[in-house]
């Protein structure tokens, strides 16, 4: 019952979403945004609403959500980490940075920590190439990542 209730209560947000913004040009992507700002993801639950809502297909919102990178069918935990992986950065070490930081939260991409602290993404670049390696931390962008700003991130993201 409780399930139901949950998944009533998601459809019934969701359609809310869809009645607010489906007259803007090219509607999906800020519905999509919306409800992902609700939720803190986009649940299975909304998709066929959305898809009524806008006369399209499950599939063809399914793929846009899964195209998509930034759009989770999980929430996301109390920090977002997004590790940029592009060439820049790759170069200039981003994959020894990945591994660190890895092993110190103890998950790695796409994984969130048990305790739901930290959420952590692959992003393939955040404009900062000339800082590479780089990160986002809650939408704040890091440049220059060596030990020491890794500890300190980490450090961080712990407390």
């Amino acid at each position: 019952m409780t399930m139901q209730l949950a998944s009533t209560e998601i459809a019934s947000r969701t359609a809310a979403i869809v009645q607010e913004m489906k007259g803007l040009e090219g509607p999906l992507l800020p519905i999509l945004h919306g409800i992902q700002e609700e939720f803190g993801h986009v649940p299975q639950e909304a998709l066929p609403v959305i898809a009524d809502g806008l006369n399209l297909s499950r599939a063809e919102v399914h793929g846009v959500v899964t195209f998509y990178h930034d759009f989770r069918a999980r929430p996301a935990g109390r920090h977002v980490l997004k590790l940029c992986q592009a060439e820049a950065c790759q170069s200039m070490g981003s994959d020894a940075v990945a591994a660190k930081i890895k092993q110190l939260l103890g998950i790695g991409f796409h994984e969130t920590t048990r305790d739901g602290s930290v959420t952590l993404e692959p992003v393939y670049c955040l404009g900062l190439c000339a800082c590479s390696p780089s990160a986002m931390l809650d939408g704040e962008v890091i440049g220059r990542l060596d030990d020491e700003k890794i500890e300190e991130i980490v450090a961080e993201l712990r407390s």
